[in-house]
Order: C-alpha cells, then sequence, then structure tokens
C-alpha cells in the first residue's frame, strides 16, 4: 500500500540554535527536541532526566479526597473492600496494584475480574452479586466504570459504595459514585492522558501521601503502570512519561517474579524497552483473559515465589500461542470476507460479522484489517445472544464519536479515539454497517484514508557518525535518551535521499531485504539494514538510487553491538535539476 510521507515543520532556527550551544548536541536531535516542544535548556533537563517529584499532586484530580476518606473510612470500620478491574493488561496490572497496596496493611480486601465471555467489559450483575453475596461494601473499579449508570446504582441500592478509577471518554450521565476520571468535563487535573493502572496509581499516592509516606515507598509498583501504560497506547508524554521512565527501572532492575517469567518464556533478555513490554510482555497477559480468565494474570501479578508462578506462567504463555492460531485463522478468514464482497471492498469502512469467531481475539483482527485495507475497521462476533466487538481507527479519525452518532442501534459501547469495543442486537449489524460507513464516508477525508509515515527531518549517514566510526556513535546514544517512546514522543523518523546498493544486499525468505547501502555522495559510510516485506525494491535497489524513511536501533549479533536501519519504505529518488 502506498503511504504519504509528511516531514514535520522546521522549528524556528532560533530555537535550534540555541539548543544546539546550550546542549552541544547535533542539529538533527535540536530539531527533533524542538518538534518536541522543548526549546530550553531546563525543559530538556526535564525532559532526559524525569524527576519523580514533577508528578502532579494526586488531590487535584476531582473526587481524590473523597476517594481517600472512603477508603480509610472502610479500612478504620472493617468493611470488606474489592478491587474489581477489565480482563486486559491495563485492567489486570491495575487490580494487582492497587490490590498489593491495600493489603499491605489490611486484610479484608478481594478481587474480582469478570469473565470477558459470560459478563462482558466493565461492571456486570454478576460482579455486584458477587459483592453482595460476599459482604463487600466498597468495590474500588479500575480501568471501567465511567458509563455504568445502571448498575451501579443498583449496586448502592443494594449497599455497596462504587470508587470508579477510570480513564476512558464518560457519558452524558455520570454514575453515582466516586469518580476519579481526569477526563470529567469538570476535572481540572494538569494531565488528562492516564491510563487506568496510572489513575489507580495515584490513588495509592494520594493514600499514601495522606498517611505522611514518601512517594519511594510505592515504587514497587511502577513496573505494573509501566506495561500499563505501554499495553494501552497511551501519550508518552508528561506523567506518562515519567510514570514509564521510572517504571522500566524497576522493570530492569527489580522486576516481580510473574514478569521475570514470562520474559524468560518470550526469551527476552538485556536492557527491555517499551517496545519489549508491548510484544513480549501485554500480548501473553492479554492472552489470559482472550483465551481463559483475566484471573490467572492477577495471580502471576500477584506471586512471591517461582513456585507459584511456574504452572501459571506456562499456562498463560500457551494461550498466547492459542491467541496467534487464531489471530492468523480469523483475520485470513475476515481478508476474504472483505474480497469476496463487492460493497465491503469499496466501502469506506470495514464493518465484518461472523457469529463463531473467538471473542477475545476480534480486536486484534480488528488492527489487523486496519493495516491492510487502511481504514476505520470494526470485526464482530457473537456472545450471550447479542453481537459484540472492537473497532480500530485510523490517524486523525475518531472512532469513539462515529460509533456514538450510531448508538441508537446499540445496547452498550464506550473507548476512545482511536479504539472501542460495542455491542449491539444481532438484527442491527446489517443496519449499523451501513449507518456506520454513512458517517464515516461524510466525515472522513482522502487523505485520512491513506497511510500517513510522519518524518522527523531528513538527514545523511555522515549525521549518524559525525566526527566519528565508532559502532554506537554519539548521535545515536543521545537519541536513545529521548526514550521511553511512544504516541506523544515516538521513535525518530528520519529521511535519507540518494541511498544505493553497496553490492551485498539480498533477499531473505523471498519476502524480505537485508540491506548494506550507503549514499551517492558519502560512498565510505556504509549502512545495514532490514526492510520487512520490501523484497519488490531489490531491482530497483541494484540499479539506481533511491530514498529511504527508517528508525535507528541496535543490533545484536554474535556478542557485538552496531547500529541497523529498521526501513519502513522506500521510494525512487528524483532527479534534482
Amino acid at each position: 500500500m502506498e503511504k504519504r510521507w509528511v516531514i514535520k515543520a522546521e522549528p524556528e532556527r532560533e530555537t535550534v540554535a540555541k539548543l544546539i550551544e546550550e546542549l552541544g548536541v547535533s542539529r538533527p536531535i535540536a530539531v527533533i527536541l524542538a518538534q518536541r516542544g522543548i526549546h530550553t535548556f531546563q525543559e530538556a533537563k526535564a525532559f532526559f532526566r524525569p524527576e519523580i517529584q514533577d508528578l502532579h499532586d494526586p488531590f487535584l484530580m476531582k473526587g481524590m479526597q473523597d476517594a481517600v476518606n472512603r477508603i480509610e473510612q472502610a479500612i478504620a470500620s472493617n468493611e470488606n473492600i474489592l478491587v474489581y478491574g477489565d480482563y486486559d493488561v491495563d485492567g489486570t496490572t491495575a487490580v494487582a496494584l492497587m490490590y498489593s497496596f491495600l493489603t499491605r496493611d489490611y486484610e479484608q480486601v478481594g478481587y474480582y475480574i469478570p469473565d470477558r465471555y459470560s459478563e462482558g467489559y466493565g461492571i456486570s450483575q454478576a460482579g455486584i452479586e458477587f459483592a453482595e453475596d460476599n459482604s463487600f461494601s466498597l468495590v474500588i473499579a479500575l480501568d471501567c466504570g465511567i458509563k455504568e449508570v445502571e448498575l451501579i446504582a443498583e449496586a448502592k441500592n443494594r449497599g455497596v459504595d462504587f470508587i470508579v478509577c477510570d480513564h476512558h471518554t464518560p457519558g452524558a450521565v455520570i454514575p453515582d459514585a466516586i469518580i476519579l476520571n481526569p477526563k470529567q468535563k469538570d476535572c481540572y487535573y494538569p494531565y488528562k492522558e492516564l491510563c487506568g493502572c496510572g489513575v489507580g496509581f495515584k490513588l495509592i499516592q494520594a493514600i499514601n501521601q495522606s498517611r505522611n509516606q514518601e512517594i519511594d515507598t510505592i515504587f514497587e509498583y511502577l513496573d505494573l503502570v509501566m506495561v500499563a501504560i505501554g499495553a494501552d497506547i497511551v501519550p508518552m508524554t508528561g506523567e506518562n512519561r515519567i510514570l514509564a521512565y521510572y517504571g522500566l527501572h524497576v522493570l530492569n532492575n527489580t522486576p516481580r517474579i510473574g514478569f521475570q517469567r514470562l520474559l524468560e518464556l518470550a526469551n527476552k533478555t538485556g536492557e527491555l524497552s517499551v517496545t519489549d513490554v508491548v510484544f513480549s510482555i501485554a500480548p501473553r497477559i492479554n492472552a489470559a483473559g482472550r483465551i481463559e480468565s483475566g484471573n490467572q494474570a492477577v495471580q502471576l501479578l500477584l506471586a512471591k515465589t517461582f513456585e507459584e508462578v511456574d504452572e501459571i506462567s506456562k499456562t498463560i504463555n500457551a494461550h498466547n500461542e492459542t491467541r496467534k492460531g487464531l489471530d492468523k485463522e480469523i483475520t485470513d478468514e475476515a481478508l476474504k470476507m472483505i474480497q469476496e464482497d463487492d460493497w465491503l471492498l469499496n466501502a469506506t469502512s470495514t464493518v465484518v460479522f461472523n457469529e463463531t469467531w473467538h471473542k477475545g481475539v476480534v480486536g486484534i483482527v480488528a488492527s489487523r484489517l486496519t493495516e491492510t485495507y487502511y481504514r476505520p475497521t470494526i470485526v464482530l462476533t457473537e456472545s450471550n445472544g447479542f453481537a459484540v466487538g472492537s473497532a480500530r481507527s485510523v490517524k486523525g479519525f475518531n472512532i469513539y464519536e462515529a460509533i456514538d452518532q450510531c448508538s441508537d442501534l446499540l445496547t452498550q459501547f464506550g473507548g476512545h479515539f482511536y479504539a472501542a469495543g460495542l455491542t449491539m442486537e444481532l438484527e442491527n449489524v446489517v443496519p449499523f454497517k451501513l449507518k456506520f460507513n454513512e458517517i464515516v464516508a461524510a466525515s472522513i477525508s482522502k487523505k485520512q484514508l491513506v497511510p500517513e509515515i510522519e518524518i522527523d527531518c531528513a538527514i545523511d549517514f555522515r549525521d549518524i557518525f559525525e566526527e566519528q566510526r565508532s559502532s554506537i556513535p554519539r548521535f545515536y546514544r543521545v537519541m536513545k535518551q529521548l526514550a521511553p517512546f511512544g504516541p506523544g514522543n515516538m521513535r525518530p523518523v528520519f529521511v535519507s535521499r540518494n541511498v544505493k546498493d553497496t553490492g551485498s544486499s539480498r533477499i531473505l525468505k523471498d519476502e524480505h531485504l537485508k540491506l548494506s547501502i550507503m549514499q551517492e555522495d558519502y560512498p565510505d559510510i556504509v549502512m545495514n539494514g532490514i526492510a520487512f516485506g520490501m523484497s519488490e525494491w531489490y531491482t530497483s535497489l541494484q540499479e539506481g538510487l533511491v530514498d529511504i524513511v527508517y528508525t535507528i536501533e541496535e543490533n545484536y549479533w554474535n556478542g557485538n553491538v552496531s547500529l541497523q536501519l529498521m526501513v519502513k519504505d522506500i521510494r525512487k529518488s528524483k532527479p534534482i535539476f
């Protein structure tokens, strides 16, 4: 699929020159910093060296004092407290965080993860009945609850109070509970992009603060917050950057046993990055809730000994292998369905339904379809007599708002700008498909239907090595300090022009390119790279000059470390007259 190359606007020259002088960095690094809103030495210092003390006062969040008071009242009155969370990574890490913190000093705490298949997302009737039957008078709901108005009202009538720690977009009506959600219209908390586990962390930070405890006494929970931030794909900016920065430190130095075992099963060694979290840890935690039960993930995260985690980690890893098989099988079926349906093939959106598809992987399949047919996508299956599914969007298109405009056909929905979940009557699937496509077609631009590669700046290979010839030059060492990477602070993307083969590039497995390349003007600098799925460019690379878009990463081989270009796209170079 052809992609649009969009190079970010050049920052003001004065700002770039000032950063070069004050920080002693190269021009490309100064440009990247300025593009990310860093204009002074002090701002650069805060960015490169986040301080835990720069976290916002948790009591700035609306409802926080009420939440702390209610929890302390419950403890003082010997009430039973139930920690309730969603079955995905954000929810299960949040439950593990809150349960671990509360049980340090108080025993009358339980936890509950709803079953994806019999109960579905969020607060469930079964969950409320469990709370009542087991005398839990206070429920702390994490990563869910903001739209469960009726069920929370029913719980209150049964004598069960709720504290809702959520980050999803609130509806027009707010539940009758203590609400912690920075996205509330009348909440003036300075940072709005916390994940569910992040909101939970702010609550334990507030409790800790009210008890006059230092913040380093809750450092041990930051690995959970970091994994949730990475898995939930929230912006890696502001407070999330601070939490992720210190969470990675915990994960790399004193990880909990459950994470250690998952990393061993994923064959991950060395220093971990956000990418490792997203591709090695998160899928395995998610697999528990997708295939069997999110309770397994919580058990793993709460375990204290290797004996406890041994069997459950192997079970979760097996679930992940099952998930991979289902993912491929259903994706193939969905792609075939689109290819054989002229209406679907030519629509502005994708809505596919099959009653036999596994509910646990429809979100992953929606992401796969979006990669192939770059347009807003919804994948639905049947569960408990309803059509349920997941939605994924493309850059710049608010799929939550589009679904909201179809709410008359839905029984339940919730989510974010780029991802959502929804439930409808089976007979509404076709009407929904037509209405959703009509709304998307009327509001999305042609440009948004072409995948975009956002490029930080154009550089030459000599910029990477400057005057050095070391395997890991200063340019990369400084760039690496921009991490942790994620939305809002992505790994820098570069374009280099007039690139040609050294004669050593080759095709791997009939579809990938192993590159050995140089620029026409700098033949003494040879760069190695990998271009997945781009073998069709081999001949062009042999015959002439190309432009490449790429990120830079470290490659470990036989005990040696070198730089490698991860190529995202290739085009033929255009002659300049």
